[in-house]
């Protein structure tokens, strides 16, 4: 894929030279011969070439985060089933009752 990329910048860089070289051309031309000839399509062909790498590398990753998603609840199963376990009786991660701090007090029906 770069093989092709080296080969078209290489012949971009020649016209460019030419233009830039010639009687009848400027810098201008050069520049734009060089961006519109050689950048704008190389970015767009390297852009579309390079997607199957993006998919994978992507789903690699999402791969990576549910093993590391399921790893952590795979050993709170293997601690749970020992019953030798010094794991706390609430620790199912919610707060205890005591420790919420409300800014209303409960009420109760009169009966």
């Amino acid at each position: 894929m770069y093989l092709i990329a080296i080969a078209w910048m290489y012949v971009v860089v020649m016209m460019t030279i030419a233009e830039a070289a010639s009687p009848g051309g400027t810098v201008l031309g050069a520049f734009f011969t060089f961006l519109l000839y050689g950048l704008l399509p190389l970015s767009i062909l390297l852009y579309i070439l390079g997607t199957p790498g993006r998919k994978r590398r992507i789903k690699a990753q999402q791969e990576q985060e549910a093993l590391a998603a399921t790893q952590p609840a795979a050993s709170d199963k293997l601690a749970s089933s020992n019953p030798q376990s010094s794991i706390a009786p609430d620790a199912g991660g919610q707060p205890s009752a005591t420790s919420q701090t409300g800014s209303i007090t409960p009420v109760r029906e009169k009966t």
